[in-house]
């Protein structure tokens, strides 16, 4: 457990362990929400949204038989150009 100090410019410090385990560095925004159980979650923002893009796409490779680089820009030449530029 760790105890921070709430700063008379309404601020806090996160301690270095807090800012191992989340990976945070300077710059770093951190995501702070309320849990189901009512506690408060301090979260890195960066990594989150990553998880949440990884768990969106989850099979989407498999699905669209996408098994390389290669398949993916021809993907992308499609959407864009409306045919591949192989």
């Amino acid at each position: 457990m760790n105890l921070v100090k709430f700063s008379a410019n309404e601020q806090i410090t996160v301690p270095a362990e807090i800012r191992k385990l989340l990976a945070l560095k300077s710059g770093d925004k951190i995501l702070l929400y309320q849990n189901k159980s009512g506690e408060i979650v301090l979260d890195n923002a960066s990594a989150n949204a990553l998880n949440k893009v990884q768990n969106a796409m989850a099979g989407v490779a498999e699905r669209l038989d996408l098994r390389d680089e290669d398949d993916v820009q021809k993907l992308v030449d499609e959407v864009r150009y409306g045919e591949s530029r192989v």
